[in-house]
């Protein structure tokens, strides 16, 4: 699993690390200190004894580039954010062949539903489960239940489990 941050963040742990053990800290201090294994920590230097300080420059995230350019993935969180009812879905509920159909229509650009979770988690959305309500749902109402009735329930049935007892 690829750690987290980006690139140039992970070079600069990776040198601050090698420093670190030049000034003969232990490296379970450092991993420890830097929220890491001491394993990496090892390899880190291990790295940078063989190769030199050219072992811990940032490499290049392997894999296909996004066919979304990075103004592009804004717009479509914009477009997220108002709802798939504003698109015209007959629900606010976002899922994956939906958000698929806005990326076709908005941007000409086909993204198979597959992957479409994995472009949502890097933009920094999660899986949601939409809480069910009846659409009648008065919420006044039940609040005045929960603070009127349900205190005179609860104490009726205290009063009578207690007379239960003797």
């Amino acid at each position: 699993m690829r750690p987290q941050g980006s690139p140039e963040e992970l070079e600069r742990r990776r040198y601050y690390a090698v420093n670190l053990l030049k000034q003969q800290y232990q490296p379970v201090e450092i991993a420890r200190q830097l929220g890491v294994d001491r394993r990496s920590v090892r390899r880190w230097k291990a790295a940078f004894l063989k190769e030199g300080p050219l072992a811990l420059q940032a490499q290049s995230i392997p894999g296909r580039p996004s066919k979304l350019s990075p103004p592009e993935k804004k717009q479509l969180e914009q477009e997220l954010l108002k709802g798939a009812k504003t698109v015209g879905f007959p629900t606010d509920l976002w899922t994956c062949p939906r958000v698929a159909q806005l990326i076709q229509k908005r941007f000409r650009i086909r993204y198979h539903v597959d992957h479409i979770g994995r472009l949502l988690h890097e933009l920094g959305w999660s899986p949601q489960k939409p809480q069910r309500r009846a659409a009648e749902r008065d919420e006044k109402a039940i609040q005045k239940w929960i603070k009127q009735e349900w205190p005179r329930i609860k104490k009726s049935l205290t009063v009578k489990s207690l007379s239960c007892l003797y």
